[in-house]
This record gives C-alpha cells, structure tokens and sequence, in this order.
C-alpha cells in the first residue's frame, strides 16, 4: 500500500495512517515508521542509518493524520508544540447509540493494566489513575449511532475509545471495548481491523518557518458504508 502523503514541506511530513498498522513496532514487524523511512530513503537518497522522528503515535486500529521530522530539530520543535499542547487536534468518531447532550465534556480517570494493550476507568481517588479529559460535539446522529467531533485536552492510552465505552457509546467496530457494531472490512486477524476513530485534522507551527499549518485527514471507504449521512462533513 502507498504512503498517502497529506502534507510535505522540508523535514516536515504529515500522512494518513491506515488501519491495522503500528505507527512504530520492535525490528521485524511493520509498521508506519519503517514506510515514512522507506519515503525519506527515496526523496533524499539515502543510505545507511539515518535519522526519522517519530513524535506521536496513533493506536494501530485507527487511522488519520499523523506528523514525522526529518531531522532532529524540527522533530524537537514539533514535539515541543505536543507538550505544550498548543498543537491542534481533532478526532472524528462513530459510536454505539444516541450520545447526549449534543455537546459537553468528559471527565474520567484512568489507568494503564500493567502489561496489556487496554486502559480502565478507576475512581478519582485511585492512586493509579490519570486525569483525562475530552470534549465532544455531536455531528450527527440517529437512535442507533451518533457521529462524534472530538478534541482531546489530555493524551492517556486509548483515551476516546475507553472514555466513549464506559458511557455505553463503544466505537464502532472497537470489540476491545465491548462494541457490538462491526466497522470497515472482515479481517482474519482481529489486530488488523479497523474502529471507526479517525485523526480528521492537525493544525500546528512549522518547525522551521513559523507559519500555520492544518492538514485535514479524508476518510476511508467504510465510513460512508457504516449507514450514517456524513455530508456535513
């Protein structure tokens, strides 16, 4: 599969990450870091080692945008920008039922099982767990679905997907988190499916120039099959 490139200015690369592969994964397994290298290899004709930054992660069953450096200054600046999250990130999502109010905030604290690829909600006074928070805005919905636009003020592990299921609003197409709606092709293995959560936009300051910069994520083919009217969008 191509690389479908979003955005490329200098050492500044942004692309749309499909499903069912690690944004970066131990030597052997793929993942989207190694297709980014392959990219640089090419562009600048590169042999041996060379240096490629990886400065956010997308969970492997969802796709969208996502920002590479090239070099070690810009990926610093960039990530500078994360930190101080003056970087701007929205997340378009399709989840079970009908989410009320319209809009509002979510508030939960969770933590990370030792081990495992999975986070829970624990009560606030539960030593393990960390404060997330995202706000969300209903696009649409109907009695079986509601199509979601959600920024996030924290980044916690699987931060949309476990605070959407502890509300009874599992992603579709999200089984890890008792979804019960299918979404996007079958797959044999179930690591290699695709969840209705996508990384619709990033809006940041280009590391070397200082300008603005919004790249915007189109989706992919099983959402306008997933039966709800995304022309709003």
């Amino acid at each position: 599969m191509p690389l479908d490139i979003l955005y490329e200015d200098g050492p500044v690369l942004v692309v749309n990450k499909p499903f069912g592969l690690l944004t970066q994964a131990p030597r052997g397994i793929d993942s989207l870091e190694l297709w980014v290298r392959e990219h640089f290899r090419q562009r600048d004709q590169l042999e041996g080692e060379f240096y490629c930054g990886i400065i956010h992660r997308i969970d492997r069953p969802v796709t969208g945008a996502i920002v590479f450096g090239r070099h070690l200054r810009a990926t610093q600046r960039l990530a500078k920008q994360f930190e101080e999250r003056s970087v701007g990130k929205t997340y378009w999502a399709l989840v079970e039922g009908r989410v009320t109010p319209d809009e509002g905030t979510w508030i939960d604290w969770l933590h990370k099982r030792h081990g495992m690829a999975q986070a829970i909600v624990v009560p606030e006074d539960d030593p393990r767990g960390k404060k997330a928070i995202l706000h969300y805005r209903v696009r649409a919905a109907t009695d079986q679905q509601s199509w979601l636009e959600i920024t996030l003020e924290t980044g916690r592990t699987h931060q949309i997907r476990v605070q959407s299921a502890s509300r009874g609003h599992a992603i579709l197409g999200d089984t890890q988190y008792g979804a019960t709606s299918g979404f996007g092709p079958d797959c044999a293995d179930e690591r290699d499916k695709q969840i209705a959560l996508h990384a619709r936009s990033l809006s940041f300051r280009h590391p070397m120039r200082d300008e603005a910069v919004e790249v915007l994520a189109p989706l992919g083919p099983a959402w306008s099959a997933a039966g709800m009217d995304l022309s709003a969008g």
